[in-house]
C-alpha cells in the first residue's frame, strides 16, 4: 500500500474497478492494523503503576510490533506489484512459437510470485499471534477488546492471503510446485486460526458482563 496516499484514497482506489488494490492488499493492511493495535495496547500499558512488572515487555513487544506493521505495509505493496507483472506478462508477444514459449514461462514465473507473497503474509500474520497472546494476557485490561479484535484480524489477514495462494496456484502450470505451496499454505492457516479463535475465547471470557 502506498503510505504516501490518503486514507480516503486508498478506499477510492480499492472500490474503483482497478485490479489494485485487492483482496491481497487488503489482507495485508489486515495485519497492519493487528499489529498497530497491539502496539497501541502496549502503549496504553508502559508508564501505568498497576502493570509497573510487565512494563520492559510491554516496550520490547511494542518494538517488535511496530516492526511488524511495516513488513504489512512493504507486503502490501509486494502484492500490488505481484500482480502488475502477471499483467505485463499475459501482454508479452505470442506471434511466434518462441514468443509463446518466452510468455509462458513469464506468466509462470510472475504467477508464482504472485502466490509467494500472500504466503508470506500468512507465515508473519502467525507471526503475530505470541506477541498477541502476551498483549491479551498482560497488557492492559481496559483495552482488552482492542487486543481482541488485534487476535481477530491475524485470522483475517490469514484466511484473505489463503484465498490469494489457492487462485494463483491453481493457474500455475506446475502443479507439483503449486501443491507444495498448498500444502504449506494449509497448515499455516489451520494453526492461525486455531490460534486466533484460542485468544479470542480468552478475551470473550474476560469482558462478559458479571
Amino acid at each position: 500500500m502506498d503510505l504516501s496516499k490518503s486514507l480516503q484514497q486508498y478506499f477510492d482506489d480499492l472500490s474503483s474497478n482497478a485490479s489494485t488494490p485487492g483482496g491481497g492488499n487488503v489482507a495485508a493492511l489486515c495485519g497492519a492494523l493487528s499489529s498497530s493495535l497491539g502496539s497501541m495496547v502496549c502503549g496504553l500499558t508502559i508508564g501505568k503503576k498497576k502493570y509497573a512488572e510487565v512494563e520492559a515487555e510491554m516496550i520490547s513487544l511494542k518494538t517488535k510490533l511496530d516492526e511488524y506493521q511495516k513488513v504489512f505495509f512493504e507486503l502490501g505493496q509486494k502484492d500490488n506489484a505481484a500482480f502488475d507483472k502477471v499483467m505485463e506478462a499475459f501482454k508479452l508477444p505470442k506471434e511466434t512459437d518462441a514468443d509463446k514459449d518466452a510468455r509462458g514461462k513469464a506468466i509462470e514465473q510472475a504467477t508464482m510470485g504472485a502466490a509467494e507473497v500472500p504466503a508470506d503474509v500468512m507465515q508473519k500474520a502467525k507471526e503475530l499471534l505470541p506477541l498477541l497472546k502476551v498483549v491479551i494476557e498482560k497488557g492492559n485490561k481496559n483495552s482488552l477488546s482492542d487486543a481482541g479484535v488485534a487476535a481477530a484480524l491475524v485470522a483475517t489477514a490469514s484466511k484473505g492471503a489463503y484465498m490469494n495462494v489457492l487462485i494463483n496456484c491453481s493457474s500455475l502450470a506446475n502443479q507439483t510446485i503449486a501443491q507444495e505451496i498448498k500444502k504449506r499454505a494449509d497448515i499455516i492457516l489451520d494453526e492461525t486460526c486455531q490460534e486466533s479463535d484460542r485468544l479470542l475465547e480468552k478475551v470473550f471470557t474476560a469482558i462478559q458482563p458479571q
